[in-house]
């Protein structure tokens, strides 16, 4: 936490009051805030189904991931379009923000995670950038100098141990680059849990996951024009869902479920705390259990649904512990780029 000097005296006395408003706002309306992390699990998880056949078609995955986050940016976009007709100030405040966002944890995200995949299994690469919620824990550690507490500890070993029974690492052998791209990965997921919790009235959730979208979009495109990445297009038909549809149909679906996922999320996490909603995101593993089930016919062994009660029984003892008023989900700072309350 980051503490202001303030004068002895009557100034001294308004610090607390103001901070402990907020945070009981957030306690008090819990639930919302849940659900909200929730569905926004189950948004991303449905983009990646949706992506597959474009991927088997002749798509490349600079292709798909372009027009993914160029479509959910576009739906967003009145958001942030809206924020910057009522503050005429808010891109010189709050751009370092939006190009920070769309470069780490939208763009930075993706692309190291399917750089991993391309040297070991998914499995194995799942289980890597889903470490992210350990790293918020470890990361509030060093920052606030305030250990988690027990509740949390158990609760973090237990989600871990059901991800590892979850994800498939059987014959996986160990890659010290994959690792690499994959620990980046986690990283970057990391990067927007703390971001998404620091959005409010001020940097409103929306308008930084629509700018963060647009950039992330310009980049990919820029990485494809200087041939780092492979950008490739096709018209054939794709199949989804055993039906025969145009691209443009998976497309338009895993950009509206991207921008659902993005929209969702960064309103949730201010809501519930960034270590609980990253807790709250590895429902996103057991909701691409269950599509691949029911749309693949892929049915998860019995050691899976033990995973996932692990994972669902790590969730619920973070979650109690982050009903205590006083718990710290990660240190107050502002945003890359922003000034610090009291200095302007």
């Amino acid at each position: 936490m980051t503490f202001r000097s303030h004068p002895r005296g009557h100034q001294m006395t308004r610090t607390l009051p103001e901070r402990v408003p907020a945070r009981t706002a957030r306690v008090s309306v819990p639930s919302a805030g849940m659900v909200l992390a929730v569905a926004s699990a189950l948004a991303f998880s449905v983009s990646g189904p949706i992506a597959k056949p474009l991927l088997e078609g002749g798509w490349s995955l600079a292709g798909v991931l372009a027009i993914r986050m160029g479509v959910a940016g576009l739906v967003l976009s009145p958001a942030l379009l809206r924020t910057l007709l009522r503050r005429r100030d808010f891109l010189r405040e709050h751009g370092v923000s939006l190009v920070a966002f769309g470069l780490i944890p939208v763009v930075g995200c993706q692309v190291f995670y399917f750089s991993a995949l391309q040297r070991m299994p998914v499995g194995v690469a799942l289980l890597i950038q889903y470490l992210a919620p350990v790293m918020l824990v470890l990361f509030v550690w060093a920052r606030t100098r305030r250990a988690p507490s027990r509740i949390v500890v158990v609760g973090s070993i237990v989600a871990m141990i059901g991800l590892v029974l979850v994800v498939d690492v059987s014959g996986a052998r160990f890659d010290l680059p994959g690792t690499a791209f994959a620990l980046l990965a986690a990283v970057c997921a990391c990067v927007y849990f703390v971001m998404s919790e620091r959005a409010g009235d001020d940097l409103p959730p929306l308008a930084l996951a629509a700018g963060g979208l647009l950039v992330g979009t310009v980049t990919i495109l820029a990485l494809a024009a200087v041939g780092v990445l492979p950008l490739t297009a096709s018209a054939a038909p794709v199949d989804l869902v055993g039906m025969t549809v145009p691209p443009l149909v998976p497309l338009a679906l895993v950009g509206l479920c991207t921008a659902a996922g993005y929209a969702l999320g960064i309103m949730a996490v201010p809501r519930i705390g960034s270590r609980l909603a990253s807790f709250v995101g590895l429902s996103e593993v057991l909701f691409a259990l269950t599509l691949a089930w029911l749309l693949l016919g892929e049915a998860p062994a019995a050691v899976q649904f033990a995973g996932g009660a692990l994972i669902l029984a790590g969730v619920i003892l973070v979650r109690i512990e982050e009903r205590a008023p006083a718990d710290v989900s990660s240190p107050a700072e502002p945003l890359p780029g922003e000034v610090a309350p009291g200095t302007r």
